[in-house]
């Protein structure tokens, strides 16, 4: 089984994402902040991480450089409310594999979650 980690504040958007993606056979892990997914992140290895940009203790952004530097081959998608251009394309310069713009299609989503892990297997 494919293990997710979703690092998110939003209780809704976690909800929504655990119920799609656990459906779908994906283990998912759920950090609520950033200091809670580097923990998981030294402790457990993940087939692909979706993270918000915005978060308590830890940015988004410090994350995927983290992720990126330390697991190079997990893919990273980002689920974000930001529509600015900036925002997004300074996510994809650090490396990020798909950027989602909240709100989301469970759909849509599934399919990128799919693609994403399907290209880094």
């Amino acid at each position: 089984m494919q293990k997710i980690l979703i690092i998110e504040d939003n209780p809704m958007v976690v909800k929504s994402l655990e119920f799609k993606l656990s459906r779908e056979n994906y283990e998912v892990v759920v950090a609520k902040d950033g200091r809670e997914a580097m923990n998981f992140l030294d402790l457990h290895s993940f087939d692909l991480v979706l993270t918000d940009l915005m978060l308590p203790f830890i940015s988004g952004t410090q994350l995927i450089q983290h992720i990126k530097e330390t697991f190079p081959r997990t893919p990273v998608i980002v689920l974000s409310t930001s529509k600015q251009e900036n925002i997004i394309m300074d996510a994809f310069n650090l490396g990020v594999d798909d950027f989602i713009t909240k709100p989301f299609n469970p759909n849509e989503l599934s399919l990128r979650v799919k693609r994403s892990i399907r290209k880094f297997q």
